[in-house]
This record gives C-alpha cells, structure tokens and sequence, in this order.
C-alpha cells in the first residue's frame, strides 16, 4: 500500500492513506463525489472522513448524517469509527435509509395522519391488506395476484408517487385497470391502521419535508455533513430525500461506483451517480483506482470489458501488486462438462493449499446451481448457497416435486398437504381439515379421504367440485404416466395444474427466476430414467444436504456476490441470452445490456489471484438440447490478457486467443456454423446475428437420428430443426445429431 510519510502534529490515520484517499477524507467544504472503484479501500474512506470531521471539531456527532443500505454495513461503520475516534459515537445520525427516515417520521407523524407510535408491516401484512382490497373490489386475484398489485405500487414508492401523481397508464390492465385507486385505497387502510410500509417511511419523509418547509429547513440547518455510502444504489425516493437535505451547507459526500449499479431490477438509478455534478454545480470529484484486492491481469480485464459502456464517468484500476495468472476462458461441449471442469479445479486448488472458503462459483441465474450442486454432491465438495436455499430446497421445486411424488405414491400425505390448494382451487382450512377427520377415522391417506368425501355431503357444494377436480386430475396424470416419459408428464402437470399459469401472471421480480427454474428442473429429470429413480435420487441429495459452517465452497448469483472476494472465482455460464440475459435485453435494450455488463465487470472483481470464465456450446432446455453462442462479453475481454481455449470442432476453432470470439467460422464438425453477419457497432443488441449452416438441411429432406429414426424435416431455425419423425412424432432437434437419410 501507498504510504504518506508521516507529517508533524498530523493524525496518526492519515498514515494509511493513499493520496486520493486522502484527499477524500480532507476536502469536507462542498459536494464531493467519491468514485470508488473495486477493491479500492471505500469503507476506510468513508470511516476516516468521519472520524476526521468529528475529531477536528467541525461538527457534533448529531450533526453529521451517514447513510448505508445495509444494517450490517451500519454497524460495521459505527465500530471503525469508534474505534478510530477512541469513543462512542452517540448522538450520530448513522444508520440505513429506512432506519433514518423512520425516525424522522415518528418525530413528525401527525404530518401525515399517523400517531408517533405507528407500526411497519411486514410483507406478509402488505399482501393481507392487498387481498383484502382485491375481494372488496371483486378483482380476481388469480388475474391480478396480491403480490404482483404490490410490486407496482412499491415501484411507484420508490420513486417518490404518491397516489395522486401516478399516472394511470403506468398501471397497465393490471387489477381491471383500477391498480391507482386500490393504491389510493391501500395508502388510506394503513393510514387508518396507523402503519406504513418500508416504502411510505421515505414518501412520507417527501410529503412531510414538501409540505412542511420549516421542518425541512430545521434539518438543513441540523446536518452539516452528510454522507453516503454506494450511492449507485439508490433509487428516486432515496435521491430525492438527500438532495432536499443537502441544500442548506451542501457539504454532501457521496462515494460509490457506476460501474457497479446492478440492481436496477429493484429500483436503483445508475442515472443519480450520472448526473451528481449538475445537481451540485462545483462538486469536486475524486476518483479511488488504486485497488488492494486483485492482480493486474484481472483488473485489464475487467476494465477492458466496463470501457463497452457509454454510460460510465470512467476511471482506470491499477494496482501495486506482483502479476499473477491471466484470466482463463474455456468452451466447453455443454453444461454438465463444465459442471465437471469447475468441481475438477477446485478439487486441485484444494491440493494447492487453497481453502475452500476461498473458492466461489458465481452465476447469473439460480437455475444454473443445479448442475454444480449435483456434481459438488457426487464428488463430495462441501458448499453452501448464499443468498438463497439450495436448488431441491427452493418453494417452486419442492411444490413441482410435491405434485410428482404424489403422482408416484397416492399415499404421500405431506406432498397432498403442501399442493392441495397451490394455485389456489378454493380449497380453505376448513376442507382440508375435513379430509384428516376423514383420513383418521377411516385409516386412509389425504388422497383417498379426498376420493371418498366428494361421495358424500360433508362439504360444501363448491369445495366439493374442488377437491372432486383434484382427484379426477391426479387420476389422469397417473394413467398418463404410465405411457408417457416422466420429463413429459411432468411438464403436463406442471401446465395442467395451473402451477405453470401462476408463476406467469405473477408480475414480481422473483416469478421468472422461479419458471426458470422449473424449466431447469426438467432438464435435471431427463437424466434419470425412470419418475422413480429421479424422486430417489432428490431424497438422497437432500440427505447429503450439508449444514453452513466449516470449510465449503460459496455459490451464488453474480447479484448476490457484490462486496465479496474470493482468492479463486468461476464465472460459468457466459453464453448469449443467458448472460446478457435475453429478458434484460428485451425489458430494457441498450440500458439492460449496460447493466449486464456492470454484472460481469462485479463477477470479474469479486476475483483476488484467479478468474475463470466458461460458456457452453450446448444447454438443455425444455428437455431438448439448443445451441448457444458465447457471450458479447467473451468477445469484450483484452485477447492479450487472457488465455482461452474451445474444445476441438466447437464452432471450428481450437482457441481464440488474439482474436474475436466471433470472427468467421469455417465449416466444422459441430454443424458446419458460418458466422454472417456481424454484432452491431458499440456492442448493442445482436440483432441479424445469424448462424446458418453450410451444407446442412433444407426442408423437406428426410433425415435419420439415433433415437427417434427416420424423419422429414418441417423448420430450419438456425441450427434447430423440426422433423416430424416417423415413429416419434414432431421434435426439434440440433442439426448435428441428425444426418440425411
């Protein structure tokens, strides 16, 4: 580390400073924007410039606002400080957005209708009273599901809307197109409550400081300081709530990183850090590039990628420290060899010395855990998931496994227990309750009380029909699943059920993560032949399942891995459509892809001494193999500071090192791919990407596959064809896998 030499009279903390830094903890007059890049000592930054106006005697703890997003980083900041200042730090306003607004409000409640006293609901409670306004108001909640009515409304929060300043089209068809009355109506119930939610504590703060100018201009005078820690983070309300503060000393100071602004999914505008210099015309801006954690190979690399995006301030990493390993990118055949490469180079980091804790596996999409779960579990590498349960722990798969293990043994009380009523059929407490009456007393399962209890009168005319329908359901599937392969019967089921329906409409950030991983549930069946040998196998993973603790390998989104670091990072999965992923691109174009982007320079960072990156040639979807193209952002790395390799005939190149990813690919083994047309200038979406093949198929060829026989082909989509198989029926297969007959 960079050392100032020591100055007489000085404080000792300036002794670890580099002069950037220094320079953010000594210029406290004005607004400053700290640029903290990756790795480059923002927490000693923030904490020190604290402590420097504390100890100088600028201002009292009480006058001096600190603002995190975490509870933990709060604390983490409070215990640097006391420890740097020698004393506590009482009195100090330093806290999470939400903790710091809510105080404020309690202070001021009657403002906004409420008693100091007022209680913060829980999302539970939230979706109670959602569903409570829904039945009022006769919208059917299966149309408009409680928690997708939610989202909207928490959406238009954080960005600072009360009901009166919606405007109705942002709602859609959503809730009938009554979404803003319900809002109106939402906000009215937990004013009569006395509660509010986690969004209402910064509007109300709005409301208050907008409406109330002397009880903002009492806190412009009070903070004489503020400061902010990762201010790309934070959303419109968070913005707009500082920036009223600010204005009376404007000596705000926010330290963050453009280049990691990664959850506009929940909100976050990367646009706030953007455009810090205009609204505090003179701010001075200091830029931290000097980074403690990683080698130089990884910090070119992961520069060269970010310098893609046009919306950046732009700053360069660097760092003091010895050269290491380049940054590895390998091709592999398809996802499950690549599953084996990662749980292969662990298994020797661990003979090199390496812990195991040292070691994380960062994907884009949770879909992606199943295959490294299960070669980790097979090969007996001790992990844990972060940020979320392991994949056969998730709600969507154990409710999918539900349905198939009751499928497969009629007698499976807590599978009938946990689907009864999901989706929702208008199967209550009441009614199943009647079913375990029914069960004890006549010594049969769930599922038989249920056949013989649509017999009878005991329940209700319309819980009747319910329960009759499930029976009548599961008693087909059965009948199905004696003729038709279990990945099949359990897409069925899965659409039949309504299951499939229910994750479509709900319109939360969650619900695509969790079809995908449905999707991805599928594609782990297929490997299995039999419905009973897959259940058998899910029990044993789950018995193997391995408590947190110890020494274990971390895997976790790329999301979740912000603030990490690991001396050995893989980043799998880097092909088109995945990462970037197609919904980012389509929800958003050029803004999506900029963000993805600002995802894998995350993924790169997260990396001390080593970064691995893989892409697949193949994936399983939907049971079927489809191909896949690495991703833009493979193409987007240094080629001088990486070693590459593609395994031979993957599309007809050895290893491109020094070259584009991309480049024209002469016919090869792998279905003969000529790359046409090329991406469009500055890295936007890759429309008019086209593969097609050379010397392939033309419809109406006959063709011959090993599995499904002899076929005429109906659809070329790039490399996919339709053919309808003799004896198979239609399927859609790679045109590699067929030749002509």
């Amino acid at each position: 580390m960079s050392l100032i030499s020591d100055r007489p009279g000085e404080p000792a903390y300036f002794a670890n400073l580099n002069p950037p830094q220094r320079q953010a903890v000594e210029t406290l007059e004005g607004p400053v924007l700290v640029l903290a890049g990756a790795g480059t000592g923002k927490t000693r930054v923030l904490t020190t410039r604290l402590g420097h106006i504390l100890m100088t005697g600028r201002a009292y703890p009480s006058q001096v606002l600190a603002v995190t997003f975490t509870n933990k980083a709060a604390r983490e900041m409070r215990e640097r400080l006391e420890r740097l200042i020698g004393a506590d730090a009482e009195g100090m306003w330093l806290g999470t957005f939400h903790a710091l607004a809510a105080r404020i409000l309690r202070r001021h409640a009657e403002a906004v209708g409420l008693k100091s006293n007022f209680t913060i609901l829980d999302t539970d409670d939230q979706l109670r009273l959602v569903k409570q306004q829904l039945a009022a108001e006769g919208i059917d909640d299966k149309r408009s599901p409680a928690r997708a009515v939610l989202a909207v409304i928490e959406r238009w929060k954080d960005r600072g809307l009360t009901p009166d300043k919606v405007d109705g089209e942002d709602a859609g068809d959503l809730a009938d197109g009554r979404l803003v009355k319900l809002y109106g109506q939402y906000q009215e119930r937990l004013r009569a409550l006395n509660a509010t939610d986690f969004g209402d504590l910064l509007l109300h703060n709005l409301t208050i400081f907008l409406g109330q100018p002397a009880i903002l201009a009492d806190y412009q005078r009070k903070f004489r300081y503020i400061l902010v820690d990762e201010y790309q983070d934070t959303n419109i309300s968070q913005y707009l709530w500082l920036r009223l503060l600010a204005q009376s000393h404007k000596n705000i100071c926010c330290v963050g990183d453009d280049d990691q602004s990664i959850y506009g999914w929940r909100g976050a505008e990367v646009g706030n850090i953007l455009r810090f210099e205009q609204d505090f015309p003179g701010a001075t801006v200091i830029r931290l590039e000097q980074n403690y954690r990683s080698t130089p190979e990884i910090l070119n690399a992961a520069g060269h990628l970010i310098a893609h995006n046009a919306g950046r301030l732009g700053k360069t990493l660097w760092t003091a420290g010895t050269a290491g390993d380049k940054v590895r990118v390998r091709g592999m055949w398809d996802g499950e060899e690549e599953a084996r490469w990662v749980a292969d180079e662990i298994e020797a980091d661990q003979r090199r010395g390496t812990p195991l804790s040292e070691v994380a596996v960062l994907v884009r999409a949770s879909f992606q855990m199943r295959e490294f779960e299960e070669r980790f579990i097979t090969t007996g590498i001790p992990y844990r998931v972060v940020g979320g349960p392991r994949f056969y722990e998730r709600q969507e798969i154990r409710d999918a496994l539900a349905y198939l293990r009751l499928i497969h043994q009629s007698d499976d009380d807590l599978a009938f227990e946990r689907i009864v009523n999901t989706p929702r059929r208008g199967i209550g407490t009441a009614t199943i309750q009647t079913l375990h009456m029914v069960g004890r007393g006549q010594g049969v399962s769930l599922m038989e009380a249920a056949r013989r209890v649509v017999e009878t009168d005991e329940l209700k005319p319309a819980a009747r029909k319910a329960v009759a329908l499930l029976v009548r359901d599961f008693d087909r599937w059965r009948r199905e699943a004696e003729r038709l392969p279990h990945t099949e019967l359990a897409q069925v089921v899965l659409d039949e059920s309504g299951y499939t329906a229910m994750w479509q409409a709900d319109k939360t950030p969650e619900a695509p993560g969790r079809l995908e991983n449905l999707k991805e549930l599928i594609v782990g069946m297929a490997e299995f032949e039999t419905l009973a040998g897959f259940l058998e196998h899910v029990s044993l993973v789950m018995d193997n399942a391995i408590e947190s603790g110890g020494d274990l390998v971390t895997l976790m989104t790329l999301h979740a891995a912000k603030g990490l670091e690991f001396a050995h990072v893989f980043l799998p999965g880097w092909e088109e459509g995945l990462f970037p992923h197609q919904r980012a691109l389509d929800d958003n174009g050029q803004a999506g892809l900029e963000e993805e982007r600002r995802l894998a320079y995350v993924g790169l960072t997260r990396a001390k001494r080593k970064a691995d990156v893989s892409y697949a040639a193949n994936r399983r979807m939907h049971g079927q193999w489809q191909s896949a193209l690495p991703s833009r952002f493979v193409d987007e790395l240094p080629h001088d500071q990486i070693e590459a390799e593609t395994a031979q005939g993957m599309y007809g190149m050895r290893a491109p090192v020094g070259r584009g990813a991309f480049d024209d690919i002469e016919t090869s083994s792998f279905g003969g791919y000529r790359r046409i047309v090329r991406p469009l200038p500055g890295g936007g979406p890759r429309e008019g990407l086209q593969i097609r093949a050379v010397g392939g198929f033309a419809v109406g060829d006959r063709v011959f596959h090993q599995k499904f026989g002899t076929g005429t082909v109906r659809e070329i989509e790039d490399a996919k064809l339709t053919i309808n198989f003799d004896h198979a029926g239609e399927k859609r297969v790679m045109d590699s896998f067929v030749q002509k007959a």
